[in-house]
């Protein structure tokens, strides 16, 4: 995003020792403090820095009439090579990384209050901890199954059209970057995670990007910590990155967000502070996206189903994309014969949640794949999904539970008592479909179920609940 920044080179020497992910003061930031720290920013010298007036995007401008909304232009693809991805190719840019690790030599383990002395002055080169870098993941090879019938055939040409390209994620990961960098001038020892679906495996071209700011490694008070470093991330957007940013604003939810978009790679972002369990259960999602053929196909056509009909939407209380495919991985678990296994099970210590983040990136590759049993091909898979939860399984009682491999009885807690969907999350044990709240958003999905369910049985044909070519388009 902002290619020509000192701040995309890394000055730092790899001699280092590895200690403790983060070395953050467990200190309440008061809201004065953080005002303060942007303060002091604002008037620091930052005379090494190169300011975005300066900044050029390769040879085209970052604003270029180019970058239209989301749709580029027809005369984009006359341009050579180097000039619509000269933010991927230049020689000035550090190779793609996936998430820089925070290793704190025993001299760099300073705490964060002097951050917002009114005398402070962030220096670029002292503050930020040296990098190792992580190479981005490349998936295991998985061939597709085969589809000899005509509704896993529409099943998997549609996964194959709307699937997410090495390239989108690569220009998310740019993106993620370079805002790191940007943060660091506020919080020299924060890092930022890209997470959710684009990195879990079943992300598609549209997807957008989930960033989570890890600024200390305990919890934050979401209503007041975390809104607080979000008022100062949005005012930075607004105002040093005016250029490369459009439309941030600040979402005071239960979990607070910034949402914005990125002019230069026209990708919606949303961004989050210490969500550490998104990170931790993007790494166990991507694991189960690898681990057998037919999930991530599946998926994906869910998705995009659940999309048309108006049930794939926690902000108007439905379903959220991650409660779908908790529960797709969950039927799957509890086929006759199973197609996945609880890999929490089989391999506790690789997904526990003391592991440091930056370790769980290594977990999905040190997981082999799972032969199964099973040879239903995509259209009856996706069909019993849609049976399962029109006609099987009791929402009154029973808890979807990937951890475990199986429904389980309800808790007794608040959480959990007089809520017409449950979905365990894998690690913190939430309720992550507590979006639905209204009986009538509830009826209308699983009525969407069991009409789907009836519709498909009888016409064999995806189009009869998922018209394909706006699915395609949309992508």
């Amino acid at each position: 995003m902002f290619p020509n920044s000192i701040l995309g080179r890394p000055p730092f020497t790899p001699n280092h020792q590895q200690h403790n992910f983060f070395a953050l003061s467990p200190t309440l930031y008061s809201h004065q403090q953080l005002i303060d720290a942007q303060f002091n920013f604002q008037n620091a010298d930052l005379s090494r820095a190169v300011s975005l007036q300066q900044l050029t995007y390769g040879n085209v401008s970052p604003i270029s009439p180019l970058f239209r909304g989301r749709k580029r232009l027809s005369d984009e693809k006359n341009l050579p090579l180097d000039g619509k991805r000269q933010r991927f190719h230049s020689p000035h840019q550090e190779p793609t990384v996936l998430n820089h690790l925070v290793p704190l030599s025993g001299d760099r383990r300073y705490s964060m209050p002097p951050l917002f002395h009114t005398n402070y002055v962030p220096d670029i080169v002292r503050c930020v901890p040296p990098f190792r870098e992580i190479p981005i993941l490349e998936p295991r090879e998985i061939t597709l199954p085969e589809a000899k019938d005509k509704l896993s055939q529409q099943i998997l040409e549609l996964f194959e059209a709307c699937q997410q390209q090495v390239s989108d994620l690569k220009k998310k990961e740019l993106c993620r970057a370079q805002l790191q960098r940007e943060i660091q001038l506020l919080f020299p020892q924060s890092r930022l995670f890209l997470v959710g679906s684009s990195l879990n495996g079943f992300g598609t071209r549209s997807s957008d990007g989930d960033l989570c700011l890890v600024v200390k490694d305990e919890p934050v008070n979401q209503k007041t910590e975390a809104r607080h470093i979000l008022t100062l991330v949005h005012k930075h957007f607004c105002t040093r990155l005016s250029g490369y940013i459009e439309r941030p604003q600040l979402i005071r939810a239960k979990v607070p967000i910034v949402k914005f978009r990125d002019k230069v790679s026209c990708v919606e972002f949303d961004l989050n502070v210490n969500n550490i369990v998104g990170i931790r259960n993007t790494f166990l999602l991507r694991t189960y996206a690898y681990l057998e053929n037919r999930v991530r196909p599946l998926v994906l056509v869910i998705k995009k189903w659940a999309s048309h009909h108006d049930i794939n939407d926690a902000s108007r209380g439905t379903l959220s994309s991650y409660s779908l495919v908790l529960m797709v991985l969950h039927y799957l678990q509890t086929l006759p014969e199973p197609i996945l296994p609880s890999i929490q099970k089989i391999y506790p210590e690789s997904f526990s949640p003391a592991i440091q983040l930056h370790l769980v990136h290594q977990v999905p590759c040190n997981v082999p794949p799972y032969l199964s049993k099973n040879e239903s091909n995509l259209g009856d898979l996706l069909l019993g999904f849609l049976k399962y939860y029109a006609t099987e399984f009791d929402w009154n009682s029973q808890m979807i539970s990937v951890r475990e491999a199986k429904a389980i009885p309800r808790p007794d807690g608040i959480e959990w008592r007089n809520k017409y969907i449950c979905v365990e999350e894998p690690f913190d044990g939430t309720n992550t479909a507590r979006a639905v709240h209204e009986k009538q958003k509830f009826d209308m999905i699983k009525d969407q179920f069991l009409k789907s369910w009836h519709r498909l049985r009888n016409k064999k044909d995806l189009n009869s609940i998922l018209p394909l070519r706006a699915a395609v388009l949309k992508r």
